[in-house]
């Protein structure tokens, strides 16, 4: 018998599990939904999960302020895969599909890779970096420039650069390609690195 898949729902107050026990659940601000998130920045219907043979997809359904799946805006209906973050106004939902036959899970899959010693001032670093993903407000967030960090924390753009290469060799973030910001604030939330303030 295979494991059923579901959804880790974080949001304010301890993470909830909400399992994919149907063919298709919605997601929205409307009480009736499969998965309710009280936020305004959430349309009343405002995502689509459904199963297919191939495995489960989710698409926007015409909502005011979008999803993103791991940071990047919902267009069009997409395939889940095994620990894909879906951002839906303040709430963010990590995926988890079943084990078996129709499942996409991997036997064996790692938890996500613990978190590295951050020291006081990273840690403000990461909070200001992810704040646009944790507070939402905006339909397709992209984390805080350099310039607001260091505003945000009253330092020198200087310093939160450095600050910032520090946390990438930190989360094993290598290269030089202007997506290395993203991935890190990915990998923060990802790893709960990171809280709203």
């Amino acid at each position: 018998m295979s494991t059923g898949g579901y959804f880790e729902v974080h949001l304010a107050g301890p993470v909830r599990l909400v399992p994919l026990t149907a063919e298709a659940l919605t997601i929205g601000r409307a009480p009736g939904n499969e998965v309710t998130i009280d936020s305004k920045l959430v349309s009343r219907l405002h995502a689509l999960v459904e199963r297919f043979s191939a495995g489960w997809s989710i698409r926007d359904l015409g909502s005011t302020n979008g999803t993103t799946v791991n940071g990047y805006p919902l267009r069009q209906a997409q395939v889940l895969r095994d620990g894909d973050r879906v951002g839906i106004g303040p709430a963010q939902l990590v995926f988890r599909p079943p084990d078996g036959p129709n499942g996409t899970r991997t036997h064996g899959v790692e938890p996500p890779p613990p978190l590295p010693a951050l020291t006081p001032r990273e840690q403000e670093v990461l909070t200001v970096l992810c704040r646009p993903y944790l507070v939402g407000g905006t339909p397709f967030p992209e984390p805080s420039t350099v310039r607001a960090i260091a505003v945000a924390l009253h330092v020198t753009e200087s310093a939160v650069k450095k600050h910032l290469s520090r946390l990438y060799d930190k989360f094993g973030l290598t290269g030089n390609d202007d997506r290395r910001r993203p991935r890190l604030a990915g990998e923060a939330v990802r790893r709960g690195a990171t809280r709203a303030h």
